[in-house]
């Protein structure tokens, strides 16, 4: 599984899913960093496969609408230290591992992992 970080995520994540085994790219590495609009992260996330990891709901929009990106994954956590969005994907990345594997839009909060299809 490939994971593209959105830019309200911190680098830190994206160097976490990088450690874990994960090829995972940040928004600040693209060409445009993290000015990087939607539509080009969508292109991004299609060509090459990658589940999007954001907060932005938009993106929840542009899915539900045109089916980009490739694959979402929604975070609901609302503000979170970067040790506890860590700890968070340490919990859940074999779930998360194994659901992306059927399915294509998933919300993740602090408490709960939705599936939304």
């Amino acid at each position: 599984m490939k994971f593209l970080v959105d830019a309200q995520l911190p680098r830190r994540l994206a160097q976490f899913l990088v450690s874990a085994g994960y090829e995972t790219v940040h928004t600040q590495e693209l060409p445009q960093k993290n000015a990087t609009p939607d539509v080009e992260i969508n292109a991004i996330s299609l060509k090459e496969n990658r589940v999007v990891i954001t907060k932005n709901r938009d993106f929840w929009d542009s899915f539900l609408i045109r089916k980009e990106p490739y694959k979402l994954l929604i975070l609901t956590t609302g503000n979170i230290t970067n040790v506890e969005l860590e700890v968070l994907f340490l919990n859940n990345l074999p779930q998360l591992a194994e659901l992306f594997q059927q399915h294509s839009l998933i919300e993740m909060s602090r408490d709960a992992i939705v599936v939304h299809e």
